[in-house]
């Protein structure tokens, strides 16, 4: 019924990754979605509280790195990129914190507009031992204010023309409203702009016409109803996707299984993941939407971007926490891969 092509991760000449690579400095990516902050307590138990049968941590380190879409704007600046992210933050201290990331690693934040109405996303990790005791998040989930998704689709129009790409990257916590959505899917579409997906259960089919759509194995299962345990499973859940969305692709990522990839009117591809040991899933789907946006505006083919992307994401998932990719070492390892 359906024709599956398994692809060899030998499919890319030197010169070509070679090319790639160099194409992808200077690429200004627009990051719409939501912004976070994760922070960790990291420290010691050594007794439990007098005040409930709790433990007691004893902080020894305490810091803060980019989540959600923040992260996504981090790996396009690691993989040579100008990230644009576009999203909001609450006027409180993680806030403050974020701002103070976004300065240090020199990313240009007119697109975050402070929301006095909502707190700033953050989750917040508590680790003693290298064990996980508790998270701890604080977010609101309402959509933005008509107030704000003006300021923010103001911005987006204002740099619209100097974009190379843009990623929706959705995680249901109010900035992408479904018309908001609908506007930037709209405008990007009139002015012959690239847009990838990573999206999430609530607004799911409302994407629509978009040039890479990028569900995980529990994203589509939780949408479709299904469970994708086969290779028929994957296949009529990746077919599916593409039909209703009408996008010109879709990638499913698969964890551990790789990623399969579906074009309008082509054969299904699949690619096994090339993790030697998958450690921490974490990050690893803002990585792969960041390569491949990164490698489809750098003009590789679809399959081409799904190549690096399936690199990139697999060398992530062999690092515990959430770490960026870096272009060098991205390339490097692809260049190791086919010597």
């Amino acid at each position: 019924m359906y024709q599956i092509n398994k692809i060899k991760m030998t499919k890319l000449s030197e010169k070509r990754i070679i090319q790639l690579k160099n194409s992808f400095n200077g690429l200004k990516i627009a990051v719409i979605g939501d912004m976070m902050l994760d922070c960790y307590f990291r420290g010691e138990v050594k007794r439990i509280s007098p005040e409930a049968p709790v433990p007691v941590l004893e902080v020894s380190t305490e810091f803060y790195r980019f989540g959600g879409a923040a992260n996504v704007a981090l790996n396009i600046l690691k993989l040579g990129g100008i990230p644009y992210p576009i999203g909001v933050i609450g006027n409180d201290n993680d806030g403050k914190i974020f701002l103070s990331l976004i300065e240090d690693s020199k990313i240009n934040s007119c697109g975050v507009i402070i929301d006095d109405n909502r707190p700033t996303t953050a989750k917040t990790r508590v680790i003693a031992h290298n064990q996980h005791l508790v998270r701890i998040d604080k977010e609101s989930k309402k959509y933005l204010s008509d107030e704000i998704q003006i300021k923010l689709m103001k911005y987006f129009e204002d740099e619209l023309d100097e974009l190379d790409g843009i990623i929706l990257q959705d995680y249901n916590k109010g900035v992408l409203t479904p018309s908001f959505i609908e506007k930037i899917t709209f405008l990007a579409k009139k002015k012959n702009k690239m847009v990838t997906v990573d999206p999430k259960f609530n607004n799911f089919f409302l994407f629509q016409n978009v040039t890479v759509f990028k569900p995980n194995r529990k994203e589509a299962e939780d949408v479709l109803g299904m469970k994708i345990r086969t290779d028929d499973d994957i296949t009529v859940a990746g077919s599916r996707i593409l039909k209703e969305t009408n996008a010109e692709n879709v990638i499913l990522t698969l964890s551990e299984e790789g990623i399969a990839v579906f074009e309008k009117n082509k054969p299904e591809q699949r690619m096994p993941t090339i993790a030697r040991k998958v450690a921490d899933v974490s990050g690893a789907g803002d990585t792969v939407i960041s390569t491949l946006t990164m490698a489809l505006a750098a003009n590789a083919n679809i399959i081409e971007a799904s190549y690096l992307a399936n690199y990139a994401g697999g060398i992530v998932c062999e690092e515990v926490g959430i770490i960026p990719i870096e272009q060098n070492k991205l390339f490097d390892f692809i260049l190791k891969g086919i010597e």
